[in-house]
């Protein structure tokens, strides 16, 4: 099985600071740290894989093709740095528009993730900046790793065993 460490997108990879919703790909400031943190946890034998809330598509703030096209553009710039995001898993939904199973804090993202890349739960982590974050974690047995928003992702990596 394998290790991994599952991402919070916005005020984890992306500096949200003054923005709810982070829809233009103009709007993508990677936050302090990522970059070296993500290629350290890569050489560190870790699977990477973001799981992220985008309930702005069920607000009709933006759609799925905007969520893509942000993913795109990271994809884009993380391979530029030799840093290879196995999959970004996304809730489009909003508890304010709709009920459904995949929001965080449920695990439910989470669960396809650990299923389909054979990742075992208990050597593997959640960095999130929101206790949904960490909630969802917990839920399936993960090590969880609370950061205030846009916090240098450089911090966590003393927390983090192999």
């Amino acid at each position: 099985m394998q290790k991994a460490i599952f991402l919070d997108r916005d005020g984890v990879l992306i500096n949200d600071a003054g923005r709810y919703y982070i829809y233009k790909t103009d709007d993508i400031i990677i936050n302090n740290g990522v970059i070296d943190a993500l290629k350290r946890l890569t050489n560190m034998g870790f699977l990477l894989v973001v799981i992220s809330n985008q309930g702005g598509v069920a607000k009709q703030i933006y759609t799925k093709e905007d969520v893509e096209k942000i993913h795109s553009e990271l994809k884009r710039q993380f391979k530029i740095e030799g840093i290879d995001i196995k999959e970004y898993y996304y809730c489009p939904h909003h508890s304010d528009v709709e009920k459904c199973l995949c929001r965080k804090p449920e695990p439910i993202l989470i669960e396809k993730a650990l299923a389909r890349f054979n990742i075992d739960p208990n050597k593997s982590f959640m960095i999130g900046d929101n206790k949904r974050d960490i909630d969802a974690g917990k839920k399936v047995g993960l090590s969880c790793i609370k950061i205030k928003p846009n916090q240098n992702l450089l911090d966590v990596l003393p927390h983090i065993n192999t």
